[in-house]
């Protein structure tokens, strides 16, 4: 149901893991992680993984060690504090959208399905890509197509779905591609409509937002010599990781105190790691994926 881990191996090499330590998985997903990390961790370890996603609970790994809770990450804090945690050796995430999420027709993630247009990761929330179709103004729409998807005509985009709901609700996957077909150059339509997709996924679960609540509890969270890694999928989120490891904040610059002297919590261990060939080839959706990866300073 669930994809393989994406670099796997480099992922925990990266992590540097006490075998005693206290670590977090944001992403739980299949578990593939989580389990390596397991693997490396002595009986006093121990192991706090995320997913807002239900379904992911089907993967629940039976080990003392290891607890699994069903909020979305940027709640990491409350959560740890309500489990006695304060601090932590290490913090994981994979921040890519999973193979089960995509595969499965009724989720409403996927360019290839005719289903309900959905894109909930947390199937209780009331908000869900329908919305954002036929509520949001023509300029709300111009923004996410052009912030989260970088579509130049994000514009005349908006434009047409505007004028396409005032006929008919827009609700199901197969409707909306119809509505875009006149944006979708011949031999280009799968990558131009997966990029509209994300838009809307990014902006139903609110995914930049939360990607800068959690960074932002790290400095707080994570011990002295601990590391932080993150798996990113697109230039949008990996500029926010990238930013923040190398300045501590999002902006261009680090932000200095009065004396002119910037706080920047975190040191790259690496530049970044990418798969390799003979990986993206096994399981093409780790093909633009990038490990960043930081030390506690």
């Amino acid at each position: 149901m669930y994809h393989s881990p994406v670099m796997p191996q480099e992922s925990i090499d990266s992590l540097n893991i006490l075998s005693d330590g206290i670590y977090v998985d944001l992403t739980f997903g299949g578990g593939g992680h989580s389990k390596l990390i397991l693997n490396n961790l002595s009986s006093k370890g121990k192991l706090i993984a995320f997913d807002q996603d239900t379904d992911a609970f089907q993967n629940k790994i039976d080990d003392s060690r290891f607890i699994l809770i069903n909020q979305n990450f940027k709640f990491l804090q409350q959560n740890l504090k309500y489990n006695n945690v304060l601090n932590v050796d290490g913090v994981f995430a994979d921040l890519g959208v999973s193979s089960h999420q995509f595969d499965s027709a009724v989720r409403g993630f996927s360019i290839r399905y005719d289903s309900e247009i959905d894109m909930r990761m947390n199937t209780n929330s009331s908000f869900d890509a329908q919305e954002i179709l036929n509520e949001y103004s023509e300029s709300q729409l111009s923004n996410i197509l052009f912030e989260y998807a970088d579509l130049r005509n994000s514009k005349e985009i908006s434009k047409t779905i505007v004028e396409a709901r005032t006929i008919k609700k827009i609700t199901r996957t197969s409707q909306l591609n119809e509505i875009l077909s006149s944006f979708l150059p011949k031999g280009f339509e799968n990558k131009i409509l997966a990029k509209i997709y994300q838009a809307l996924r990014i902006e139903v679960n609110q995914e930049m937002h939360a990607l800068k609540e959690v960074l932002l509890q790290l400095p707080s969270l994570v011990n002295k010599g601990g590391i932080i890694s993150f798996i990113t999928y697109h230039s949008i989120e990996d500029r926010i990781v990238k930013r923040f490891i190398q300045n501590g904040c999002f902006e261009s610059e680090p932000l200095k105190n009065e004396f002119g002297v910037a706080d920047i919590p975190f040191k790259k261990t690496f530049k970044f790691l990418v798969p390799t060939k003979k990986e993206i080839k096994l399981n093409s959706r780790a093909r633009s994926a990038k490990l960043r990866s930081a030390i506690k300073i």
